[in-house]
């Protein structure tokens, strides 16, 4: 703003004191920070290892059941946003704990979610009474609005990482919820029965009986076995790319778009000894350390990396990569509802 006279300024401050109590306030005061030349947010590149996540977890596993939690999952909490649940201004991330012959009881809500599966295997995430059997890796939805519940029938403890869009819901003050009168949804179909229908790139032709699961989201199930194989197929048939090394999206099978309509996940290979030339882009991203071993640069933070890491990299800041070996990332980000509102963009250099 101006410099403005001295008896001018006072003049002013009076008649913002005078409008306080009615909550009027002069935008001219605050323009400059509200609308900004570039992204300015407080998300900060903050970066969890597994095994010291996983410690807590047992931990609290000795103390308090999954029912009684309803879900025992430690969040994974920005240090840059305090007391706000989220990992970045619009995004959730936690890790879940469930331990032999344990249900986490079912509910739906507004909010939609993923999991990505980090230790165990053989455990069930059902939604809409269909299970899916988690195996080390794979990537499972369960979309807003569907009961879901988590079961644990192995002798084994199962963890994974849940992201949701609740800083977003909350943004719109629109969150429902309902918690089902019993523990489990009664089982509707057999166990990835949405695979066999439409994991292929084929469906059940549209008004027959087959065609079972919501038209808008009919596959909630991304095996490990399926887009790891895809990806080295993609890395062996060409070069990287410099700024992203090789990437494929997640998409939903009915529409050719994102996984959901506030979530967007793809996962990266960078080649062993293969350093990316710096990107930003103003989706903040959560990224995990699938396979390998290597060195994320995220603006000014420097980030070691090794199996099991999660690491945010915030809105707009500058991302290398380097991979020791192999490098194999998982990472979910807002990128659709941003290109929906017509926000996104990305830059390379």
């Amino acid at each position: 703003m101006a410099t403005l006279p001295n008896d001018n300024r006072q003049q002013l401050e009076n008649l913002y004191a005078e409008m306080r109590p009615k909550s009027l306030y002069p935008l001219w005061e605050v323009l400059a920070a509200l609308v900004t030349p570039k992204p300015s947010a407080s998300t900060q590149s903050a970066k969890w290892q597994f095994a010291d996540v996983r410690d807590y977890l047992m931990r609290a596993g000795d103390l308090i059941s999954a029912h009684d939690a309803e879900r025992r999952v430690l969040i994974l909490e920005n240090p840059g946003l305090p007391g706000t649940s989220g990992v970045t201004t619009s995004l959730y991330a936690g890790l879940q704990l469930i331990l032999p012959g344990e249900v986490a009881p079912c509910h739906r809500h507004s909010q939609c979610a993923l999991r990505f599966v980090m230790d165990g295997e053989g455990a069930f995430t059902a939604v809409d009474g269909e299970k899916a059997i988690m195996h080390p890796f794979d990537l499972i939805l369960t979309p807003n609005w569907q009961w879901h519940d988590h079961g644990n029938t192995t002798d084994k403890p199962m963890i994974w990482l849940d992201g949701l869009d609740i800083p977003t819901v909350r943004h719109f003050d629109a969150s429902f919820a309902e918690r089902l009168d019993q523990d489990a949804y009664p089982e509707t179909v057999s166990a990835d029965d949405s695979l066999r229908r439409y994991g292929r790139n084929l469906r059940p032709i549209r008004g027959s009986s087959a065609d079972r699961r919501p038209r808008n989201l009919p596959l909630f199930h991304y095996p490990y076995k399926d887009w790891r194989s895809s990806l080295q197929d993609l890395a062996d048939a060409e070069a990287p790319d410099t700024h992203i090394g090789h990437a494929l999206e997640f998409l939903n099978p009915a529409d050719g778009g994102s996984i959901m309509p506030t979530i967007s996940a793809h996962v990266r290979l960078i080649p062993a000894g293969f350093e990316t030339r710096p990107r930003r882009s103003t989706d903040a991203t959560v990224m995990v350390v699938v396979e390998g071993g290597g060195h994320a640069s995220v603006g000014d933070v420097q980030h070691n990396l090794n199996q099991g890491d999660i690491f945010v990299v915030p809105s707009w800041h500058a991302v290398q990569l380097q991979a020791r070996s192999d490098l194999v990332l998982f990472a979910y980000s807002d990128r659709v509802s941003q290109e929906k509102l017509g926000l996104y963009r990305e830059g390379n250099e």
